[in-house]
């Protein structure tokens, strides 16, 4: 689809985790694909979309924008010149593209990105993933012609007429390879016929899965299952280290390959952020959450509530973990009517095609304007 017989221009802004960056991705692979817009990603110049966004094929400018420190404020010098620095910058890169219309997704970038956009008259849409708005959405909000959301009740946040409820926009290989569980189990380099946990803590990682794993990955193996676990970024070679000498295990920082990893996984332990649930919704996975503690409102929690209320997942605090973990996975794998219950349940909460929806609502801001 075209404006006036010209090719859309679109900015894509916002990242930091890859709770933002993979819906991000995932609405401009959508729009492309639809309407062959060029897209122009906006990130923070030393955050992980530097590298994610151009591996999926697309420009990004970074800015050196950072987040406030609410333990040492007198550090937040240095912060405001950065903020300042990036508003300007943000300004150039929107007159110099000329969108047609600016995508905030949540993250530092979106910031000063969306806030010039909305300055300069460009029609703006948020995402927020969270059942808790971030703060860069919040503030953007008032300005936005559109904000698409994957919760009920976000009028809390946001002017209620304002919202669509889209759900999360996931990443399409995810949905689209069709492994069988023996096949993906293999893929791994695992025995195709035996049960099998995936714990993953994000692409950061998560402390806490970690230890939990460290502690008990080998009484895991020992019970004759074979894990998958994604460290993340910063445990270094402790996970290696745990599961030295033991058949069955499977240790990496990042699984690049998450369609095969979830297609493997009788059992899935993870963080509760909204993206990952969204994908275990998606899929149809039977889960173990254990929500971060770390992030706003406690909103992992409320999240995982969600699906724990109708037994569509299994709810383990972050206090209880390292010592609640290894047993509540093992006495849920020997249930197959509960692991069965379950994957029904969260199927059921399913939100599909999130991307595609929200492509629907940028197209109709764009031939408005």
């Amino acid at each position: 689809m075209k404006k006036d017989d010209k090719q859309l221009r679109v900015i894509v802004s916002g990242g930091g985790t890859g709770g933002h960056i993979f819906p991000a991705v995932s609405i401009a692979n959508a729009l492309k694909a639809r309407t062959g817009a060029e897209i122009l990603f906006v990130g923070a110049e030393d955050r992980m979309e530097m590298e994610r966004v151009p591996a999926a094929g697309y420009k990004i400018v970074g800015l050196p924008v950072a987040g406030f420190n609410r333990k040492n404020l007198f550090k937040n010098f240095a912060v405001l010149l950065k903020l300042a620095k990036s508003v300007r910058m943000a300004k150039k890169v929107v007159r110099d593209f000329k969108p047609d219309i600016a995508i905030g997704v949540g993250g530092y970038a979106s910031g000063p990105t969306l806030k010039s956009a909305q300055k300069l008259g460009v029609p703006t849409l948020l995402q927020e993933q969270n059942s808790y708005a971030g703060v860069t959405n919040k503030m953007l909000a008032k300005g936005a012609d559109c904000i698409c959301v994957a919760y009920e009740g976000m009028d809390r946040f946001f002017p209620a007429d304002k919202i669509v409820l889209t759900g999360n926009p996931v990443r399409k290989d995810l949905l689209s390879k069709h492994l069988s569980p023996v096949e993906a189990r293999r893929a791994f380099g695992l025995n195709g016929e035996k049960s099998t946990l995936l714990v993953v803590g994000g692409s950061l990682g998560a402390r806490t899965l970690n230890e939990a794993m460290e502690k008990d990955v080998q009484r895991l193996a020992d019970a004759g299952l074979q894990v998958i676990w994604q460290t993340g970024k910063y445990f270094g070679d402790r996970g290696e280290k745990a599961a030295a000498g033991r058949k069955g295990i499977v240790v990496t920082n990042f699984i690049s390959d998450m369609a095969s990893a979830y297609a493997a996984a009788d059992l899935v332990v993870s963080r509760a952020g909204a993206g990952s649930i969204s994908e275990l919704q998606l899929l149809g996975k039977a889960a173990i959450l254990v929500p971060s503690p770390n992030v706003a409102e406690d909103h992992q929690t409320k999240n995982a509530r969600a699906l724990s209320d109708r037994g569509a997942a299994i709810l383990v605090t972050d206090a209880e973990a390292r010592d609640k973990l290894a047993d509540t996975a093992l006495e849920t794998l020997a249930d197959e009517k509960k692991l069965s219950s379950m994957r029904s349940g969260i199927a059921k909460m399913a939100l599909r095609d999130a991307d595609e929806k929200i492509v629907d609502h940028i197209l109709e801001i764009i031939n408005k304007k």
